[in-house]
């Protein structure tokens, strides 16, 4: 038979069994009524049973975070997702990680998770130093449930300082390791002291490897991916600079078609803006536009030329090309002197672009050679020819001849120039700048230091000063003009008279100025090779000669007395045998036909001198 007591023992027991099959807490099995014996094995099993759930609640949230880690592929949002987790698994009221520095020999903070303090997320940990740096040293977890009592650890200023500032007393941290390479160190920690279960460290460290393999292979991957754009990007260049190679190929292609198809600049400057887009233009030595393409800038109503801005651009002598204000230009040089200038405008230049202007600059250099050249080589011929004609080299016929083989015909009216520059080295320029201003009709040539041109017209006064005004834009040049010459033989006296008239104009101050003979007063009987007498007298003296000739009257006598007496009316008067009225009243007539600037010193020595030379004329 059962008794009461067995009855209760045995309820007893089925109580304890309900509770272990209701998962029951320790606490609850402990305050259950039951034999000790019983109940102590009931406290084994639930105890066991909290760590195989706490050992899966671990091995679960793991696998979770391994989940979430792979979904990740940059390491900064791997570092946060590996702190965040590491938080919620220990249940700390911070997690934070910091990865090692091997140029620094530290540890820097890298990712935190509950951290308050900007002190502490900055701070880094040397290698042995605080809790952290005895991880790292050692590549072994450490714990405590007080730090700042432990004293395993070395304190320093900096560590305790940012320690302190976000109020941490308990701390566990782990080494995160892969294949035996440190990568940086875990931590879990507390604001108050708490202190860390076996399970708790190895969970931590778990976690910390997982992390850290994660790490390295989004850090191989972030490598893997750095790589493939690096290559792609390789690939572009060379893509590109085939692109330019072959680009310019076919831009030397075309230059060199050009050149052996006896092409000139023009073609060249044409072809390159047809390569390149916008507009290209070539300036000669002088700063003139040789030639152009495109629509490129004009020049302004004060001459002011836009596109020769550039010029002054450090660098431009080089050979490579330069830019300001969206305008490209490279100078055409050959041994070292400047032949000219290429601008290109209106588009932006890529590196094969810039070279192909470049390259049409040495190009556009060897055809400017050889236009000069062939230039020099027809300046050379020229003159010979006009030191022959003024040499009177060889026979009038065969003067004759050589003239007409230019197309210049010596017995056609022409008028004879001599130019004198300032520069003895710009010879061969001022050859072809008289070349340019007096026509293709002229021959111009040089002779004995001056440059001689024969220019078909009459007015010889007219063309020096048009010709000494059209080069002395770009340099001073004295011009001297003789004619109208209507013979070969004459030339040679023009060409004296010129010389000597070049001179006189450079002696008598008009340096830069051009004249003939003729209008240089008395200096052109001087300088003349037949002076005309006669001509300068009637040019001064002709309407007092005329009125006398038709009146009967002798104002010419009373003019010269009145000279001879010092501009003295009455001494005059007493010369003539006549009252000084009269004289006064012959002095305004001659005023009438003279003009009222008769009396002026330039215009009174200009009357004295010609009526000298009538004095001294012999009778007709």
């Amino acid at each position: 038979m059962v008794t009461r007591s067995e009855t209760s023992t045995a309820d007893q027991v089925i109580h304890l069994l309900q509770l272990l099959a209701a998962d029951a807490s320790v606490a609850e099995v402990a305050a259950a009524e039951a034999p000790a014996e019983a109940r102590d094995l009931a406290l084994r099993i639930t105890g066991a049973r909290e760590v195989h759930q706490h050992r899966e609640a671990g091995l679960a949230a793991l696998l979770d975070t391994a989940r979430e880690l792979a979904t990740e592929s940059d390491p900064g949002s791997v570092l946060d997702a590996i702190v965040r987790r590491a938080r919620r698994l220990v249940g700390t009221d911070l997690a934070y990680l910091t990865l090692y520095d091997p140029e620094a020999g530290d540890t820097f903070m890298r990712a935190t998770d509950g951290s308050v303090s900007a002190v502490f997320q900055s701070v880094r940990l040397a290698l042995g130093a605080g809790l952290g740096g005895l991880v790292a040293s050692t590549h072994k977890p450490y714990w405590t449930a007080d730090y700042w009592a432990d004293e395993r650890f070395r304190h320093t200023t900096d560590i305790d300082g940012a320690v302190g500032e976000e109020g941490i007393i308990a701390i566990c941290g782990t080494p995160l390791i892969v294949e035996k390479h440190f990568v940086g160190v875990l931590f879990a920690a507390n604001r108050s002291s708490r202190p860390f279960t076996r399970e708790e460290v190895g969970l931590l460290g778990n976690l910390a490897t997982l992390a850290a393999v994660t790490l390295v292979q989004t850090r191989a991957l972030a490598d893997a991916e750095n790589a493939l754009a690096a290559l792609s990007d390789a690939h572009e260049t060379v893509r590109h600079y085939a692109d330019g190679v072959e680009k310019a190929a076919a831009a030397h292609d075309r230059f060199a078609s050009l050149v052996l198809g006896g092409g000139g600049v023009d073609d060249i400057t044409h072809a390159l803006a047809e390569l390149l887009g916008g507009w290209a233009v070539l300036v000669d030595e002088n700063g003139t536009r040789n030639s152009a393409a495109g629509p490129a800038p004009e020049p302004d109503a004060s001459g002011h030329d836009p596109v020769a801005a550039v010029d002054a651009m450090p660098g431009l002598g080089t050979g490579r090309l330069v830019e300001r204000d969206g305008i490209y230009a490279v100078a055409v040089t050959a041994a070292r002197e400047r032949l000219g200038t290429i601008y290109v405008g209106g588009l932006t230049l890529e590196d094969s672009d810039q070279r192909t202007v470049e390259r049409a600059g040495v190009v556009t250099a060897l055809v400017l050679l050889f236009e000069r050249q062939a230039a020099d080589a027809r300046q050379s011929a020229r003159n010979r020819l006009v030191s022959d004609l003024v040499s009177r080299r060889g026979s009038r016929e065969e003067r004759l001849a050589l003239a007409r083989t230019v197309g210049f015909d010596p017995q056609r009216p022409f008028s004879l120039l001599v130019l004198r520059g300032d520069d003895p080295s710009g010879h061969r320029a001022l050859l072809i700048s008289a070349s340019a201003a007096t026509g293709e009709a002229s021959v111009v040539g040089a002779h004995d230091g001056d440059v001689v041109a024969l220019v078909p017209g009459l007015d010889a006064d007219g063309l020096a000063r048009a010709v000494a005004a059209r080069i002395g834009k770009r340099t001073c040049v004295t011009v001297a003009g003789v004619g109208p010459v209507s013979d070969v033989d004459a030339i040679a006296e023009a060409h004296e008279e010129g010389h000597r008239t070049v001179g006189a104009l450079i002696a008598l101050g008009h340096r830069g100025k051009g004249a003939a003979a003729t209008q240089l007063g008395f200096a052109g009987l001087i300088v003349g090779s037949d002076p005309d007498v006669d001509d300068y007298v009637r040019k001064l003296l002709g309407p007092v000669l005329d009125y006398d000739e038709r009146r009967g009257t002798d104002l010419v006598g009373t003019l010269a007395a009145y000279f001879a007496a010092g501009g003295s009316p009455r001494h005059a008067a007493g010369t003539l045998h006549v009252h000084v009225n009269t004289v006064s009243q012959r002095l305004e007539r001659i005023a009438a036909l003279l003009g009222e600037s008769w009396q002026h010193p330039d215009h009174a020595l200009e009357l004295q001198i010609a009526l000298r030379l009538r004095a001294l004329q012999a009778p007709a």
